[in-house]
């Protein structure tokens, strides 16, 4: 019989200290005249609380919907790989035959453009101009972009995650800790480590940050924010945690690692608790986790640390609470409603990537940092391309 996953089992005592959270706050008001950003507000915690039900849900989902097409295990893998190979050929020749209209046609044989003979401008950094084109034609290369990265994407995706589970990884060592004191200090400490690396690169890529924006979204910060998990992580990449099992330690105990670790993050989302003293130095706490949720412009990507502190202090990525924390995005969404809260940033991407003109714009726009993102999308704009407006918010990080 499969052993109860941790966190499920601690539901009871999430809800019960959400309840004390909410009384203490109740017996401290903020003053007269003045609001706090702890406060729990009922729409915004009733949108935490969908969004962490969904994340308990949606592996199950992903599952069900991602292991038919999956290299290696499903049947029908053949044909994500089939659509993303299909819509990369198609776009391809979309581009060229968008180049040609924009270019007046195709040349005479053996003869040069003269439009090819002249210096382009440095101000358009588009490369071609938008005259000529039919709307239809952006539209359809940019459909089959979109197709292209997104089941590229996917493919990748998911093949990354079957083969490096920790079930298959361990069956492919001769190593086993077992299930004692030393087996569970390596799963706990190295998941830990593990943990900062992919937390770093969900803010670095926006790829990774389409996903995990979502526990940052909220403009409040207490207990019931903990719960607003991703419930896309099926559709992105990690280093894998799987890599534990290599040293010897079992599928199973690397399963209580990541409870254990999903557990104590759950109390460093509150205002209620100010510092802890000398842990301070050495584990992740309220103050730190503060810090990592401001979108205040030294606060931006810092303090990645789950249960450890250390791994920002010696990474370069630590910064102490020394201004008053605002929550949130730099540009927030203004919205409880769960089905914006998961897929904002995938639609904007997807946005992006159907209004790009070159594969390299394509898949930097996936790739590349959520700031890098914007920036070019509104050099794009400011250049007149029409398919890049109108400009989108600002960078989002937080």
């Amino acid at each position: 019989m499969k052993r109860p996953d941790l966190t499920v089992l601690a539901i009871p005592a999430f809800v019960g200290a959400m309840a004390a959270e909410y009384r203490w706050q109740k017996r401290h008001p903020a003053p007269a005249g003045t609001t706090r950003a702890g406060d729990y507000e009922l729409a915004d915690t009733v949108a935490s609380l969908t969004m962490g039900v969904g994340s308990l849900i949606a592996p199950f989902v992903a599952q069900r919907l991602l292991d038919p097409v999956t290299p290696g295990v499903g049947r029908r893998a053949r044909w994500l790989m089939g659509t993303a190979v299909a819509a990369s050929a198609a776009t391809t020749v979309l581009d060229v035959v968008r180049r040609h209209r924009a270019g007046g046609g195709l040349p005479e044989a053996g003869t040069i453009p003269e439009a090819a003979r002249q210096v382009r401008r440095p101000e358009s950094p588009v490369g071609e101009s938008s005259v000529g084109e039919p709307p239809a034609l952006r539209r359809v290369t940019g459909g089959m972009a979109v197709a292209a990265v997104a089941s590229t994407a996917l493919t990748v995706a998911t093949t990354w995650s079957a083969q490096t589970s920790g079930t298959r990884l361990f069956a492919l060592t001769k190593r086993d800790l077992g299930t004692g004191l030393l087996a569970n200090a390596v799963a706990i400490l190295g998941w830990d480590a593990i943990y900062y690396w992919n937390h770093r690169f969900n803010h670095e890529s926006r790829w990774l940050w389409a996903m995990h924006v979502v526990h940052h979204s909220s403009e409040r910060y207490n207990l019931s924010t903990a719960l607003r998990q991703p419930v896309a992580e099926g559709l992105t990449m990690s280093v894998p945690y799987g890599l534990l099992a290599l040293v010897g330690v079992r599928p199973s105990v690397i399963e209580n690692a990541r409870a254990l670790n999903l557990i104590y993050q759950f109390w460093i989302h509150t205002e209620a608790v100010r510092s802890i003293g000398w842990l301070e130095k050495v584990l992740n706490t309220p103050s730190h986790h503060r810090v990592h949720h401001g979108s205040n412009s030294r606060y931006l990507d810092r303090n990645h640390g789950s249960i450890l502190i250390v791994w920002d202090k010696l990474f370069g990525t630590f910064e102490e609470e020394d201004e008053p924390v605002v929550y949130g995005l730099t540009k927030n969404i203004d919205t409880f409603d769960p089905v914006t809260i998961a897929t904002h940033e995938w639609r904007d991407i997807g946005r992006d990537i159907a209004g790009s003109r070159t594969w390299g714009d394509r898949w930097s726009f996936l790739l590349r940092g959520p700031g890098w993102a914007y920036d070019r999308h509104r050099e794009l704009a400011a250049a007149g391309d029409p398919a890049m407006e109108p400009a989108p918010a600002a960078p989002v990080a937080g």
